[in-house]
């Protein structure tokens, strides 16, 4: 049987509200909506994408103050990001989806189900930010007054060229460094950029401080439960520990919990056959609710 080329992925941007948004678009059928995490990009889906793609309607953006997308000095908060991505998926005439969300993506894709729930047919949580107050001990210490004076020695971009000649070095002898890895080389190598550093600490302070993570969905986790939900997570994850994947598994009834032995944070990269075979049967085995989830009387999340 003669090999199958993957989809090719359409790189684009568009303008919304005057600010130009990178996306990646591939496939056909039913929509997913994949976001990224802090520091991230639409690349780290790329070890997944194209396997998604034969199967679906792929949309991957670039967040604000992310990648290729502007960095304007403005608002970087979980809802601000929910509603850019409402906009991206009018602008391009698509929508409802299953909304698939990484670290801080997963606590945009919980801010989107809320505020947009007519938009929304699934909701897959990947090691999500937003669902208790742990978090790595470098985020809440980059948090602390006066880190951004201290930041641009450590991400000079003399330091990201030496490292990457080095990995290219490496890599000429069959050394190559693990998918975790090459995820956090490319969160830190974003972040030689000085407004891409910029636009990260306002995000990160939005939702983080030195105590930990300061935005939670655990008390409206309720509301979303006649909506098929995801919860996937490695159990290394040195990021957002795994007992919040159990925690939210216990607090949406019908949710479906599923841990990856041996995985960090980026499990999408680590296993992405496993992942993208994962959602396939998740997509195919849920149907979205007849009735939109109504949130009428509950208070908005901060």
């Amino acid at each position: 049987m003669p090999a199958i080329d993957p989809p090719a992925t359409e790189r684009t941007t568009l303008s919304l509200h005057g600010h130009d948004l990178f996306y990646r678009r591939a496939g056909s059928g039913p929509l997913l909506l994949l976001v990224h995490g802090m520091a991230g990009s639409s690349a780290t889906w790329q070890p997944v994408i194209d396997e998604l793609a034969e199967h679906f309607t792929v949309i991957a953006p670039d967040l604000p103050g992310h990648g290729r997308s502007d960095k304007p000095r403005g608002d970087y908060s979980l809802g601000a990001y929910a509603s850019v991505l409402r906009d991206l998926l009018q602008h391009l005439g698509l929508g409802p989806a299953t909304i698939v969300g990484q670290s801080l993506g997963g606590g945009i894709t919980l801010q989107f189900a809320y505020q947009y729930p007519e938009q929304v047919q699934r909701v897959v949580l990947v090691g999500a930010g937003g669902l208790g107050e742990e978090v790595s001990p470098l985020l809440k210490a980059l948090t602390l007054p006066g880190v951004e004076y201290v930041l641009p020695p450590a991400f000079a971009p003399f330091i990201s060229d030496a490292v990457t000649g080095a990995t290219r070095l490496l890599g000429k002898v069959g050394l190559r460094p693990s998918p975790e890895v090459v995820q956090m080389w490319l969160a830190y190598h974003s972040l030689t950029d000085g407004d891409t550093r910029t636009a990260f600490l306002h995000t990160l302070r939005s939702v983080v401080d030195h105590r930990g993570q300061r935005v939670s969905a655990l008390d409206k986790l309720y509301l979303a439960e006649q909506l098929p939900t995801l919860i996937v997570w490695g159990d290394q994850d040195r990021i957002i520990p795994v007992q919040h994947a159990y925690d939210a598994h216990e607090a949406i009834p019908g949710s479906r919990l599923e841990v990856f032995e041996g995985c960090g944070h980026f499990l999408h990269a680590e296993e992405p056959a496993r992942f993208a075979r994962l959602l396939r049967d998740f997509v195919a085995t849920t149907e979205p609710p007849a009735v939109v989830p109504s949130l009428a009387g509950a208070t908005a999340p901060a």
